[in-house]
This record gives structure tokens, C-alpha cells and sequence, in this order.
């Protein structure tokens, strides 16, 4: 029987358990995901301070602690110092974009895909690879030693996005996602924390909750990461690095000045902290800003991404790596893969070399600003953030709706978006907004389609 059992007790959460099962942390910490996926507990909720519930329960503090810490690693809870702790507001979100097959009978505006502009001259490099005599060794085994070419073309790549690396600092990873993975593989152990914008990639979420790592939200300030709060978090949330994306955030669609920037460099290296800047999305501008990694290079693990800006079917991305972090990254990335694709590095590689990405990226560039202009007419009346060689757009919903709400609305209605709930971190309370792809559509007139619907379902929300 607890202590403090009578009615009004003023709590947020009253467990009941059964305190013959052992251990009994994990039985708590069972009630607690139960009542977080049965929505007894909502997301927001804060949940009763841990010498409370220990007294209400008659229990140890030390097991009321080991349950929290057994949901927090699971991504359900959300701590910060001073603060409490949160039922997460993406507890029961799925942060898992892609699904294992397109959605039928729905317009495809969720999943951030480039047009299909770059197929046709890839396609022509590939065939071109494929009558060499020695064709057979793009199907073997690729060594980094046998590959120092192609890191030059690493380099020039690297080098458009913004950033001055050299040879050295070169590896090769199966895309953006295995790099992040690596960088968290090697770099964390189960239960560190890094710290994260208040929304950010789904696909971080995902590799952090396989690898219990716990993500910080850390407060923005006029759409970017707060310099200040970062500082914060250094100072009393006991990260070990963050995660961001400075060019065309993914899902808000902002830039990070250069002057954030070079605070958040000089915060970084004043607490040694390390940073992985995701660069999927710096060739899509025009003029792309100086990377992170430029001001502090001794910190930073920069991955140049080829999905968004080439073709997402190379599955490849070069990620420059400071010389204390190398070795233990190259582990990780020989570990998830061996090795990359030989076929596909040096197509991308002969891409790069020939300038005909720089023609590819024109290409897209020319598609994407075509397609936000559509954009642009059907959501004039509303707040539909995002540039204009941008890929997605960060639409903002009227009255008080949710986006989680709004995607339901749409999916009914034959069109894919994803909410904020998806991207949303922590205790961090979710924009009212969606994410919408705008060059998933294969073909101008399925986009105009797309949008025609979601303006439908705007106006009446106004």
C-alpha cells in the first residue's frame, strides 16, 4: 500500500503495480511505456518528480530512476536539468520516412527526393563504364588504399558545398544515414547525450534510439540553434557533441547565419565538444555559406551527402573526418560495411571529375525553382517557408490544427505530408506545421494536383 495513497494526492501519474515481479524498475518502467502507447499519459506530460513518485509508491528513489532511464533510452521520456521530466512530444511518432513500399493512391509529397533530371546522365556514364576491358573490378572488393582519385574528387565536391579538406581526412560511407550511424557508433556509448535542434532528422532519431543514445533539444533563436543554449546544454546537460544541418534544415527549410556559425564552432571547440554537419542539402544553393567545419575542423565531422543533390540511388557520401576522430570512425563504417560499392564510387567519382555534376546540380536547380514558383501561387495566402532551390517546404497550418492532424487530413484526401510530431525532439512542443516534398511528385501536373487538394484543406481550416 503507498504511503501518500489517499485521492487527491496531486500527481500526474499514478502507477499501480505489482510488487512481487522483479525487478521492479522494469516493471514500472513496463506500466510507464504502457500508459505512454495507451495515451494515458500524453505527450507533454510531466510526470511526478522522482522523490515524489519514490514516496507515493514506497519505493527506493534509485528504482524510480533506473525505470526512467530505462524509457528515456527508448526515446518516451525526455529529461532536462531544472526542468523535470516529459513524456517526449514524438514518443509515438514514427520517425521511419521511407516506407518499404511507395504508398498507393496517394500523391507522394513526404519522402525528400530530388527530381529524376540526373538519371538519363548517370545512366549514360554507366554504360560507358560497362564496355571498358576491365569492367569486372567494379564488382569486387573496393580498398581505400586503391581509391585516392576518387578522393580528389571528394575534394572538388566537398569543396563546392563550402568547405577546404584535404586527402587525409577523407572517408567513404553508404550514404548520409550509415554515416551518421558510424559517427554515433563510434563516437557514444549507450546513454550519452548529443544535442539536436528542436526538430531535426528523423533518420538521427531513428540511429540514436538503436544505439541509446539520448538527443538534447537544444532552443532555437530566430529558426536557427541558439549559440547561447548550446553553451547551456555544455555547460549542464552533459552532451558530448551535437548534430546539426546549417544549409536548408531538414524539416524547417532555414540557414544558419555565418555569424551562428562561427559561435557554435568556437562553443564547440571551447568545450571540446564534437559536431556532425549533415551537408546533404548545402549544393542546392546557389551560393552555399561557409560550412561549420571551416571554422572549427578539429571538430567537425562533415558529410557531403550525394541523395539530394545528385541521386539517392548512389548511396554514397564522403565525409571529411578530423584526424582524433578517424580511426575510430573508419572502424565503424568497415564494421556496418566493408566497404563501398567500387561500381558506384567511381561513377560518382568520374561525375564529379568530368564537371558533369555541376551541370547535373544546374539541372536540378532549374526543376526545383520551377516547382516552388507553383508553390508559391497555390499557398500565397499562407506560411509556406523554404528558398527557392529548396527540395521541401516547411508549411505552417492555420487556426489550431496540428500537423499530426493535418497529415491525417491530407492522407484521406490522397496526398502524403509529414507532420512536425515526426521531427519534433524531447519536451520540445511540436510547430503546427508539415513538411511537403515538392519535387517527390514525378510530374509538374501530380504536384499541381497535390497542392490543389492541401489548398483545399487550408481554406477550410481558415
Amino acid at each position: 500500500m503507498p504511503i501518500n495513497s489517499f485521492e487527491n494526492y496531486p500527481m500526474s501519474w499514478k502507477p499501480s503495480i505489482d510488487k512481487t515481479e522483479k525487478p521492479i524498475y522494469k516493471v514500472l518502467a513496463g506500466q510507464l511505456e504502457q500508459d505512454i502507447v495507451n495515451e494515458v499519459l500524453l505527450p507533454g506530460t510531466k510526470l511526478p518528480p522522482q522523490r515524489e513518485l519514490a514516496d507515493y509508491l514506497d519505493l527506493n528513489v534509485s528504482t524510480i530512476s533506473k525505470a526512467f532511464k530505462v524509457c528515456e533510452l527508448k526515446g518516451l521520456l525526455s529529461a532536462s536539468v531544472g526542468s523535470g521530466t516529459f513524456v517526449s512530444y514524438d514518443a509515438l511518432s514514427n520517425a521511419y520516412l521511407l516506407e518499404d513500399t511507395k504508398p498507393k493512391h496517394l500523391i507522394e509529397m513526404g519522402a525528400t527526393l530530388p527530381d529524376n533530371a540526373s538519371y538519363e546522365p548517370l545512366v549514360l556514364q554507366l554504360k560507358s563504364m560497362l564496355q571498358e576491358t576491365d569492367y569486372e573490378k567494379w564488382f569486387g572488393y573496393g580498398r581505400a588504399g586503391e581509391s585516392l582519385w576518387q578522393k580528389d574528387a571528394a575534394i572538388k565536391l566537398i569543396r563546392r558545398g563550402g568547405f577546404e579538406t584535404t586527402v587525409g581526412h577523407i572517408l567513404f560511407a553508404n550514404g548520409g544515414q550509415n554515416a551518421i550511424a558510424a559517427a554515433l557508433a563510434s563516437l557514444c556509448k549507450p546513454g550519452d547525450r548529443i544535442g539536436v535542434d528542436q526538430h531535426t532528422y528523423p533518420g538521427l532519431k531513428t540511429v540514436a534510439s538503436m544505439l541509446s543514445v539520448q538527443l538534447v533539444p537544444i532552443k532555437s533563436e530566430n529558426d536557427e540553434m541558439s549559440p547561447t543554449s548550446f553553451e547551456d546544454a555544455c555547460k549542464n546537460e552533459n552532451i558530448k557533441g551535437i548534430y546539426l544541418i546549417p544549409d536548408y534544415h531538414n524539416p524547417t527549410a532555414s540557414f544558419m547565419s555565418v555569424k551562428t556559425r562561427k559561435m557554435i564552432a568556437d562553443i564547440a571547440i571551447k568545450y571540446k565538444q564534437f559536431v556532425i554537419e549533415d551537408a546533404s542539402y548545402h549544393l542546392l544553393g546557389k551560393k552555399p555559406l561557409p560550412a561549420i567545419a571551416s571554422f572549427a575542423p578539429e571538430q567537425v565531422i562533415y558529410i557531403a551527402s550525394l541523395s539530394k543533390a545528385l541521386a539517392p540511388g548512389l548511396r554514397l557520401a564522403y565525409v571529411a573526418v578530423p584526424s582524433q576522430f578517424k580511426e575510430p570512425i573508419s572502424k565503424a563504417l568497415y564494421n556496418l560495411n566493408i566497404t563501398v560499392s567500387p561500381l558506384l564510387a567511381e561513377l560518382t567519382a568520374r561525375t564529379i571529375v568530368s564537371n558533369q555534376f555541376e551541370l547535373l546540380i544546374e539541372g536540378h536547380q532549374e526543376q526545383t525553382i520551377r516547382r516552388n514558383e507553383i508553390v508559391n501561387k497555390y499557398f500565397a495566402d499562407f506560411t509556406c517557408l523554404g528558398a527557392e532551390t529548396g527540395i521541401f517546404r516547411w508549411l505552417l497550418l492555420p487556426g489550431k490544427t496540428t500537423g499530426a492532424e493535418f497529415e491525417t487530413l491530407a492522407a484521406q484526401q490522397g496526398v502524403q505530408v509529414y507532420a512536425a510530431e515526426r521531427f519534433v525532439v524531447g519536451n520540445s512542443c511540436p510547430d503546427r506545421a508539415v513538411r511537403i516534398s515538392i519535387c517527390a511528385p514525378k510530374t509538374i501536373e501530380e504536384l499541381e494536383q497535390g497542392l490543389i487538394i492541401l489548398k483545399h484543406l487550408l481554406d477550410e481550416l481558415t
